[in-house]
């Protein structure tokens, strides 16, 4: 009889939620150790991680690195403006909200449908100044004014793959237009064995910004794994010694290159142009294996 009693009081585990959008299949798994966190997946491939009780909790390694980013673009607390395209499950626009409170976000997704779907699922708080606005990425940046942000984060995946049109110098040019002087970008950028897109990309960041920074796990930079890189650009010095210490201390290690040693990773690769680009390479099957 009190066994019964339990089982009764018990709560149930949240289910699933699944809802068709643009990009596909989307799914909101919920996190058996964290009781109102969710992973978003689209067509199988896991693109974010958020906790409603803790957003300044970033779960997957890529994401983790972009926070480090985030934290080290100015001095703790104090608001930005940020830009972030891609939404995924607004992960990111919540960290920051969560750690620099009255900062101001303009957030551009293409699919309306996830957008609505996340929104609905995973309300954002009341308080948080985050603004979402439906479309391409390089169109909705190209509508901000010169000089806006502090902040540009680059995470746009379609069908696991970022788009050709997002991995050029002239993508970039726009990028750069949009960030005040000592602005921050910072792109997820993922590539597997030879590493040639990745290459391509410092080389088209180099083509643009004085700066640059590179975290990942070391396996993928070794070229023996498919995996994500964060590619971090400024026109001022970045902080790499703290970034480098932060990535080297999270719960997945990562490494940092930068200066010669990045030069050298980029093997003489060239800047990818709007003439040039193609979309970054699929993901094998196996990474998204249980």
């Amino acid at each position: 009889m009190a066994r019964n009693k339990e089982r009764r009081g018990r709560t149930a585990a949240p289910e699933t939620l699944r809802e068709t959008v643009d990009g596909g299949l989307a799914e909101l798994v919920p996190d058996r150790e964290r009781a109102r966190a969710w992973t978003l997946l689209v067509d199988g491939a896991p693109q974010s991680h958020v906790d409603l009780d803790d957003p300044a909790h970033l779960d997957f390694a890529y994401q983790r690195r972009l926070g480090h980013v985030i934290d080290l673009a100015a001095p703790a607390g104090r608001p930005l403006h940020a830009v972030h395209l891609g939404g995924g499950a607004l992960t990111l626009a919540r960290y920051v909200a969560a750690t620099r409170p009255r900062s101001t976000q303009q957030v551009v997704e293409i699919d309306a449908p996830l957008v609505r779907f996340v929104r609905r699922a995973l309300p954002l708080e009341p308080a948080a100044r985050i603004r979402v606005r439906g479309g391409d990425a390089r169109a909705g940046l190209g509508r901000l004014p010169d000089g806006w942000a502090d902040l540009v984060v680059a995470d746009v995946f379609s069908g696991a793959r970022t788009p050709a049109h997002l991995t050029s110098t002239e993508f970039l040019a726009e990028v750069r237009r949009v960030l005040k002087p000592g602005g921050h970008y910072a792109a997820n950028i993922a590539d597997g064995p030879p590493l040639a897109h990745l290459r391509g990309q410092i080389a088209t960041a180099a083509a643009v910004f004085p700066e640059l920074a590179l975290a990942a796990d070391p396996v993928v930079l070794r070229g023996r794994r498919f995996g994500n890189a964060v590619l971090v650009a400024a026109d001022t010095p970045l902080p790499v010694a703290e970034f480098t210490r932060r990535v080297a201390t999270d719960p997945h290690p990562g490494r940092v290159e930068h200066g010669r040693a990045l030069a050298d990773f980029t093997g003489g690769a060239s800047p990818t142009t709007d003439a040039s680009a193609k979309p970054s390479p699929p993901p094998p099957p196996s990474v998204f294996d249980a």
